[in-house]
């Protein structure tokens, strides 16, 4: 079940390129879940529904990073086959419960039901309804201060399976923008994991730079829902770092 992989330590990774293959090689790499990010990346609907159907199939979970809580996108990706959504700037428990409304079928929510891949273009339909029930994920990015001092209320809220910290924007809105040692910072990511202990809800970090250091550190802080860098940050990575190592014998 798509939402289980919150409550254990998994390991994702974000995409950004619209390319088929690099769904299919990172899909293949061993990761348990692949978000497609449509909030910070020039991928369209259609380029999405593809990348979907790419993970899907390789076995892996699929996830979108929606553009904002929108719920047309959401009904949009979901029926393309997104396992579920990770929702930008969640900032307040009436954010968190319309996501909640745009991902889940009445009565639990208000999405409209539609026809597509996830519903096998109608023969899956039955088997569909009773899936996204209890098997269809709402992740809420907590970015914000405002989000912090809410997030009792916004992890309380029925539907909501867990949450996601986006630490370049909540060290904007605390106004120390990219300095994650500050202690401010510092002191508003022990809030969210305090919190979030006290309500019981799972927790996901962003590991923006491929450190495994740094993967193994979120993991002793109790983060479950890690993504592992993303496809631009890992070629990116890759090559300058062959190059550093070979730069003396070139020179």
């Amino acid at each position: 079940m798509s939402n289980s992989l919150l409550k254990k330590v998994s390991l994702g990774s974000w995409i950004t390129l619209a390319h088929p293959a690099i769904a299919e090689i990172m899909a293949s790499a061993g990761f348990d879940w692949l978000a497609v990010d449509l909030e910070h990346s020039v991928i369209t609907i259609r380029e999405a529904e593809e990348i979907i159907r790419i993970i899907d199939l390789k076995g892996l979970v699929p996830f979108v990073r929606l553009s904002s809580n929108n719920s047309e996108q959401i009904k949009r990706v979901m029926d393309a086959g997104a396992h579920g959504v990770i929702v930008p700037m969640v900032n307040s428990e009436q954010e968190a419960r319309a996501a909640v409304n745009a991902v889940k079928y009445p009565p639990i929510g208000e999405r409209s039901f539609g026809l597509a891949r996830a519903q096998k273009y109608g023969r899956g339909f039955d088997e569909y309804l009773r899936w996204q029930k209890d098997n269809s994920v709402v992740v809420v990015q907590i970015e914000h201060i405002d989000a912090v001092n809410n997030l009792e209320e916004i992890l309380s809220t029925p539907g909501v399976d867990g949450y996601f910290v986006g630490p370049y924007d909540l060290t904007g809105s605390l106004g120390v923008p990219g300095e994650f040692e500050h202690p401010t910072f510092v002191q508003a990511m022990e809030q969210i994991r305090q919190v979030a202990k006290k309500v019981g809800k799972p927790g996901g970090l962003h590991i923006i730079e491929p450190n495994e250091s740094d993967l193994l550190q979120s993991i002793q802080d109790g983060y479950t829902f890690i993504a592992y860098s993303l496809d631009i940050r890992i070629l990116d990575s890759g090559c300058r770092n062959a190059l550093e190592r070979v730069s003396g014998v070139l020179n």
